[in-house]
Order: structure tokens, then sequence, then C-alpha cells
């Protein structure tokens, strides 16, 4: 018997009902913001990943699933979905089509993670990317975003946490200046952090072990150069007229190289330790970094599952899948199958969710089925009806049972599902 691999999941039946209202949430706000849908593959060059997400991040040191395909060539399914959109803007020549350039993506992604609930190796990101805009407007708008997405969808018990990066000139003096910090306990630190050290001090502000280290660090926002913390402090008063209200977080750096500037993530309190469901940041080098021309650009991700972890959390109401509001059952001839399916296509092209017999069961354990698939109404044809050119129609709460003359049926249908709404 085969199985799932571990760190993936099998979505089906009333779960899929979180997965289509974000989904439909997400592509409706994006619209309306002025996004457009962008789809990438969900394989790239692994130096794509190398370059953009940082040699010495814990995403390409440990968790990228790579291989070499029957070319010779390294491939690694994303891990994250920023890289495969700039490339897309970088190869496709987007650059021409002037800016701002808005896109958003909803896809699978893939990282060689333990895990855990809210994160799988194959979990699923929602994510916009902003090309073309230096201006501190670009943040506010992408926060007010993310912010409206979340309220959109039902969440309300999340706080924003803000901070910025500098420019490459600053973080480079505050790496400098976290290392002389470190070395004083650096027998003391996990292993993790040991390597973090030498390879990308900024991630050890992001340790979830030597917390309290990073609590005595030097504060990034003392490096921070005047043009960037001119951005900043616009940012901030921009999202405070807008009565966004968020947290600002000293230690909070992102886990990916390419950022710079503002960084954000969103958190939701009832989560515990994967308490993050979005965050994203400014960008302004990296379409440079692939080979591009030099475009500011910054961009957000939020995880489904942890968004749904979320939703479930706050017990928000999610529409049902709509899978069978009608049941068909019928009984007799070819004739009577014939009107049986004719009825139902009549019924479903007024958008009705209908559930025809197709087993050629008895009556009884026709309506049997209607009952346990939770069908409103039951839909009964014999020779008889056919003959008569009606149909029975059962309420299968109530189990009244009404006649309906064939002409009035579809109208008649839509009048009950009304009165049960």
């Amino acid at each position: 018997m085969y199985q799932k691999i571990k760190g993936t999941e099998d979505l089906y039946g009333q779960e899929m009902k979180y997965w289509y209202w974000i989904e439909e949430k997400a592509r409706k706000i994006s619209l309306v913001y002025g996004f457009t849908e962008i789809r990438t593959p969900i394989f790239e060059e692994t130096k794509l990943f190398v370059r953009s997400v940082g040699q010495d991040t814990d995403i390409v040191q440990k968790e990228m699933y790579t291989f070499e395909d029957k070319g010779g060539r390294s491939i690694t399914l994303r891990p994250e979905g920023t890289a495969p959109v700039v490339r897309a803007f970088v190869e496709n020549g987007l650059i021409t089509q002037g800016f701002p350039q808005k896109y958003f993506y909803i896809g699978p992604m893939f990282r060689y993670e333990r895990p855990q609930s809210g994160r799988q190796r194959q979990f699923h990101q929602f994510g916009a990317e902003i090309f073309g805009s230096p201006s501190a407007l670009a943040d506010a708008e992408l926060i007010a975003f993310v912010d409206r997405f979340l309220r959109d969808i039902g969440l309300v018990d999340f706080e924003i946490h803000i901070n910025t990066l500098g420019d490459a000139e600053d973080r480079a003096n505050y790496k400098q200046a976290l290392r002389e910090y470190y070395a004083q306990h650096l027998d003391h630190l996990c292993d993790d952090c040991k390597v973090r050290y030498e390879r990308n001090p900024l991630r050890l502000l992001d340790c979830k072990v030597d917390v309290e280290y990073a609590k005595q660090a030097p504060k990034l926002i003392d490096y921070i150069g005047e043009n960037a913390r001119k951005h900043y402090e616009e940012l901030k008063k921009l999202l405070n007229g807008l009565g966004i209200k968020y947290v600002e977080d000293p230690r909070l750096v992102r886990g990916l190289d390419y950022y710079n500037r503002t960084v954000f993530e969103v958190h939701h309190h009832k989560l515990g330790a994967m308490s993050a469901i979005a965050g994203g940041g400014r960008y302004d080098n990296l379409i440079k970094e692939i080979g591009g021309k030099d475009v500011p650009a910054l961009g957000f991700a939020a995880g489904m599952e942890r968004l749904i972890l979320a939703l479930k959390a706050e017990n928000v109401h999610v529409d049902d899948i709509k899978i069978n509001e009608v049941y068909i059952a019928h009984f007799g001839g070819e004739e009577v199958k014939i009107e049986a399916m004719k009825l139902a296509q009549q019924l479903r092209r007024e958008g009705i969710a209908v559930n025809l017999e197709i087993m050629e069961r008895g009556l009884s354990a026709q309506l049997k089925n209607a009952a346990r698939t939770d069908a409103k109404l039951c839909i009964i044809i014999g020779e008889n009806e056919l003959e008569r050119d009606i149909v029975l129609v059962k309420n299968m709460e109530t189990g009244e049972q009404l006649e309906f003359e064939k002409n009035f049926v579809v109208t008649g249908i839509k009048d009950l599902l009304t009165e049960l709404a």
C-alpha cells in the first residue's frame, strides 16, 4: 500500500472550503488593489535561489529540494515565490511595460523541514510583488494590502511587526557590531548559531534557542543611515495616517538575504510558537542581482496552512462547499433516466449543486444516500411521474413532499432552496 510522502497532505472534502475561501478572497483583494496574477514553474535552476535567497541562509544550506535532471542541470523545487517572479519579470522584458507593476501568485512551495503544525514540506503561499517604486508609499500600500486581506478572510487577532534593515552599508556596519557582541558568548551559543556567526550574523537574532543573547544584542536601528531612516519614519507616518496598528520590532530581520530597508511580519496571537502567518519587505537590489536593471521592488507572502489554522483558532465562519443541494432519485426505464439527466443539467445551469443517481439502486437506497450526502431536497422521478409530467420534491429535513409540474420544477426548486438558506 502506497503512502503519502512525509511532510505532505491530502486535501479533500469540506476541508477544501478553507482553501477556496482564502483563494477567492486573495484573488478578489488583489484585483481591487491593482495586482494581476502571475504563474511561474514550480522548479527553477538551482543557482537562481542560491544567488537570490543567499548561499548562507538556512533555506539554501538545509532545506532545498535539489536534483539533477536528465540534461545534467541542477534543478530546485521553488522554496519561495519572489525569486521566480523576479526571474520572470527580467526574462520576459516586463520592464518595458512601465511602472509600477504589481503581481500576485498562489501556489505550492517546497522546503525540507521537520514537519510541524502549519509547516509542511510541501506548503502553499499567497504572495504579491510590486516593481518600480522606491517610495515609502509603496511599502505602506503593501502593508495596507496585507492588513485588508487578513481582515477580509475574517481574522482580527493578529499583529503587524515592522523594522528597517537599512541599506547595504548600514547592514555591513551592523553585522560587524553583532560579531563583536556575540564573540563574547560564542562558546555558549547553539550549534546553528555558531555557524550563523560566521556566515550570516543577522540570523542570530532569529534563533529560538539563544533568545536571551538576542535581547541584549545591539539594536539595528542605531546603525541605520539617514536616507533609510527617513524612509522608515515616512512609512510609520503613512501607516499611522491610515490607522493601521503596528509594533516596531528591532529584532525582526527575516531569513532571506535579499531584503533591505523595510521588513515586516504578521503574527497571530493564537498560534503559539509558529505564530507568523505572513511576512515580507523591500528588496531593491534583487532584480539587478539576477541580471536585470536596477529596479526597486518589494513583496510579501502568506502561508495558507497557517492562515487556515488561524481561521480555525478564531472560529471564523467559512461557507460550506455546495456539493449536494439537490439529489435526483429515479427509477424506471431509459426515458426516466434521460428525463432525470435533463433536469440535472437544467438545475446545474442555474448554479444549483445536483447529485444525480448513477448507481441504479432501488428507491429506498437512493433516499438513504440522499440523506447521507446531506442533500436539502430530493427530486423523485418514476414512470408514473413521467407520464403525468410532474416530479416529486422531498424536503430532506422535514420529510414534507411536494408535487411540481415539469415546466415549473426549476423555479420551484430555486424558491425552496432560498427558503431553506
